[in-house]
């Protein structure tokens, strides 16, 4: 009898007393592919035992890549396979397809499915992988979000079984020309470089601005761009008084923020021609670095009769983008010469200036630094910073002041000053060394809207965002104060109800929150085996929605940075850290950095390149 080949089709089998074989029907759907089929023997023909084996084993996709998987058979003549998904041959919309070549395209929605080869020789012998899928469409912003809350909940491939040494480790490197201080951003199935891929957006002191490939192995460039202008260089920490707050080079320090809708990169460079510093916004192309929106913008500004330095102010807040404008920050070099904690809004379609605020114009100081952390935002569109050391009155003058602005106008509607802040004023121990974290909206409890942040003095203040609490006697005026057991130079991460937080030569802890009572835990709740010296850390977090939640963190020593994962529900349990093996080092430690979590990999940036973790494909 002769065979035949059928593709993406089941075989019924159909007994007849009249036939001498069966009689072969085929019914088309499913989308299996099979090699020729023959009556005997049913198993599909060929001699010896067989054995499958699949490459890669595991991958993490987002729903816009697919994934090609390879299918070796051995100890078998015949060494064709069919392919299945979830255990349904060729798939189908809900769960992924895989073609007769391997090739598997991922269903629209995330979650987690199992694509196998099985031989058509024996088909009890197959192989198997495990494929991730995400439907994150970017990290545009510092901390993930606008609340600056530092979680990734659509993560699938990192979970607290895949985070160890023998299925998680460093994959590749990318290379840049000074260090990373931004945190590395991240954006989804991109058209760029003749396909559809995923994008890492890397900003450095060099005043340079690259756009990875965020998962090729190496490294891929699609392109980098120099802000720089005819005759210009970056900053040196000489040129601003000799502060070592960031030497030796200065040049892009905040983290961008990118808008997916324009696929428009904004970034503030600073850099010098001769005596003349100049500070710029940028809107550069996603696709290839162009500028755009007759860009650059040189920032100038004045409020009160107060002008703008482009020498004195740092800007090392993160950017935040809002109904269509754009809010930068900004502090000083340390505390050297006269400088203000501006707040400064542009037009994100024409870089059009749109609304100033300043702190203590005047007066002076009450820098707006937050270790980098960028303005919190709530639903209500109000804006949240935390200012440094500076003269406070509560009426124009708000040094030490954890501050609630409307936008776009940027006038102050509500402020929280410490009963102490003459004392940290005087002392140098500024309130807005730490970044403002806005709390997910309580749906009960005696408070539901509620912010949170702390400085220098390793306090918390819970806050009522609705009546942030003024300047009162012994505080009364917070919802509840709480210390931290240390000085806080980074950005709390906030999930499932837990804050996690990491002070300087002091243990990440975690902090639980009764709904009930609207307070937080004043002990903490577990904390991480080990300390993390200066600065501390600023945590991410990703998770499967409510489950699998890891902790992620970086420490800076004198060598290498070090990345640390704990289990959420317990950081007393490590999963893993790059330390443990020469293999998983990562590039030269730069402070304030912080972890961004995207399908299936970590993206670490360092003095010279960004370093990138992830499972081992096998």
């Amino acid at each position: 009898m002769a065979s035949f080949s059928v593709k993406q089709c089941r075989n019924f089998v159909f007994i007849s007393a009249f036939l001498v074989f069966p009689l072969l029907l085929v019914s088309c759907g499913g989308g299996a592919a099979t090699q020729p089929t023959s009556p005997d023997p049913p198993s599909g023909g060929g001699t010896g035992t067989a054995s499958v084996t699949i490459s890669p084993i595991r991958a993490a996709l987002t729903t816009g890549q697919s994934q090609t998987f390879a299918a070796t058979v051995t100890g078998n003549s015949v060494t064709t396979v069919t392919w299945e998904v979830d255990s349904i041959p060729g798939g189908n919309a809900s769960v992924g397809t895989v073609t007769a070549a391997g090739v598997y395209s991922p269903p629209s929605s995330a979650g987690s499915h199992t694509v196998a080869a099985r031989s058509v020789a024996d088909t009890t012998a197959s192989a198997s992988a495990s494929v991730f899928i995400t439907d994150l469409a970017g990290v545009f912003t510092y901390h993930n979000d606008l609340v600056r809350d530092g979680v990734n909940s659509q993560e699938y491939a990192l979970n607290t079984s895949t985070v160890k040494a023998a299925t998680f480790g460093k994959r590749f490197a990318c290379a840049i020309d000074a260090s990373a201080y931004a945190q590395p951003l991240w954006v989804a199935n991109v058209a760029i470089g003749g396909g559809t891929h995923n994008v890492l957006i890397a900003a450095t002191v060099h005043d340079t601005v690259y756009a990875f490939d965020a998962d090729a192995s190496p490294c891929q460039t699609y392109w980098s761009k120099s802000l720089l202008a005819s005759g210009e260089t970056w900053v040196g920490n000489t040129d601003v008084g000799g502060s070592l707050d960031l030497a030796p080079d200065i040049g892009i320090v905040g983290t961008p923020e990118i808008d997916p809708a324009t696929k428009t990169i904004y970034v503030v460079s600073k850099s010098k021609n001769g005596a003349i510093i100049h500070q710029r916004l940028h809107a550069l192309s996603l696709i290839d670095g162009s500028e755009k929106l007759s860009g650059p913008q040189e920032i100038a500004a004045t409020f009160n009769g107060v002008s703008f330095s482009p020498l004195s102010q740092n800007q090392r807040a993160g950017l935040a983008l809002l109904n269509g404008v754009v809010y930068i920050a900004w502090g000083s070099h340390g505390d050297i010469g006269t400088y203000y904690g501006w707040l400064v809004g542009y037009d994100a379609a024409s870089l059009a200036q749109v609304s100033v605020f300043n702190d203590t114009p005047g007066a002076g100081f009450g820098g707006i630094w937050m270790a980098g952390g960028a303005p919190a935002i709530d639903s209500s569109n109000n804006l949240y910073v935390i200012t440094g050391n500076g003269n406070f009155d509560g009426v124009t003058l708000f040094g030490d002041s954890f501050l609630k602005l409307s936008t776009p106008g940027l006038t102050v509607s509500g402020f929280f000053a410490p009963s102490d802040q003459a004392t940290l004023d005087s002392g140098d121990i500024d309130f807005g060394s730490g970044g403002a974290t806005i709390l997910i909206d309580q749906p009960s409890g005696p408070v539901q809207r509620l912010a949170i942040g702390g400085g220098k003095e390793g306090t918390l203040f819970l806050l009522n965002r609705d009546s942030l609490g003024g300047n009162t006697n012994n505080d009364a005026g917070a919802v509840q104060t709480f210390s931290v057991g240390n000085r806080i130079f980074g950005t709390p991460a906030f999930w499932q109800n837990t804050l996690y937080i990491g002070p300087i030569t002091d243990h990440v802890k975690s902090y639980t929150f009764n709904a009930s009572t609207g307070q937080f835990s004043s002990s903490p709740a577990s904390q991480s085996p080990s300390t993390f010296g200066f600065p501390g850390s600023t945590p991410s977090i990703s998770s499967q929605g409510t489950s699998n939640g890891i902790v992620w963190a970086t420490e800076k020593g004198t060598g290498p940075s070090v990345l640390h994962a704990y289990d959420a529900t317990n950081l007393g349990t490590e999963l893993w850290n790059s330390a443990s093996s020469s293999a998983d080092q990562a590039g030269q430690a730069v402070k304030f950095t912080v972890p961004t979590v995207a399908n299936g990999k970590v993206y670490v940036g360092t003095a010279g390149e960004i370093s990138v973790y992830g499972l081992a494909p096998n």
